[in-house]
């Protein structure tokens, strides 16, 4: 991009005013989230920014897996996918059930489904 247009785009991005709006301060504030909830959410972003993540919550959206399946379904190592899978537990992504010998995994709930459609959706746009 030249220079002009730069300087021009970074002039649209700042406000050139120096007048705050008390109003819209105080009702912004009366609606914010608490911090320790924005630090969970923060978690859970920061969880979802992994591709293999992504794979194995899409197809955990799909069907209830183990570790042998997702391994194979994304031709990975047990010990990767297994750590993933923790890191998605402490999240509260997803959760597990026993079964004899073997353990099964699903999305923790609907929220998890939500959230991995909406950022699809939003990737999937086309950007002006």
């Amino acid at each position: 991009m030249n220079p002009k247009k730069a300087a021009a785009r970074q002039n649209e991005e700042f406000c050139s005013c120096a007048m705050i709006h008390p109003e819209i301060i105080e009702r912004v504030r009366g609606g914010l989230s608490k911090e320790k909830t924005l630090r969970r959410a923060a978690e859970l972003f920061k969880t979802f920014g992994d591709p293999t993540r992504l794979k194995i919550v899409n197809a955990l959206l799909l069907a209830e897996m183990c570790v042998c399946d997702l391994a194979a379904l994304l031709a990975l190592t047990q010990p990767a996918v297994s750590h993933h899978l923790k890191t998605l537990r402490q999240t509260q992504l997803v959760k597990y059930r026993r079964d004899g010998k073997s353990v099964y995994y699903s999305l923790d709930d609907e929220h998890v489904g939500n959230v991995f459609y909406q950022g699809l959706l939003h990737a999937s746009e086309e950007s002006n």
